[in-house]
């Protein structure tokens, strides 16, 4: 069961910038209530938005981009007993990972850093999977 403590860690962090997302767009669509048309394709509102508020809008998609994968995996390696070690640990590494991304991309948004991070947490799932392929081949 602790494995599901890392991806609990990475939806608490889907749900903090869902609330950071709010609290960027609510003043704005109050604002602008009865008059958002313009804003009914997120690709046409995002070049209205402040820097900031594109960066916290991004980070928000790509938490259900990448993430996705990890909460399939982590759900499957709880129901199959393949929980170890290693397995903890990567998974929390991915957790780790993942929110040092979001902060990254919601404060100074250097890419490059991003890139490393992103890289990262991709090589967590990749070795997450490896290790259940060699199981299930063995």
């Amino acid at each position: 069961m602790e494995i599901l403590y890392p991806m609990f860690l990475v939806i608490t962090l889907s749900g903090a910038l869902f609330l950071l997302l709010a609290a960027t767009r609510v003043p704005s669509i109050i604002k602008y209530f009865g008059n958002l048309q313009a804003a009914k394709h997120s690709e046409d509102l995002r070049p209205k938005l402040p820097s900031a508020a594109r960066n916290i809008t991004d980070n928000y998609n790509h938490l259900f981009e990448q993430p996705t994968l990890f909460y399939a995996l982590v759900t499957y390696i709880y129901l199959m007993q393949h929980v170890d070690t290693i397995h903890l640990y990567l998974a929390w590494l991915y957790a780790a990972l993942r929110a040092v991304h979001s902060v990254i991309q919601i404060t100074s948004n250097n890419v490059s850093y991003r890139a490393l991070i992103f890289i990262g947490s991709g090589a967590c799932l990749m070795f997450m999977i490896a290790k259940e392929i060699l199981f299930f081949l063995s």
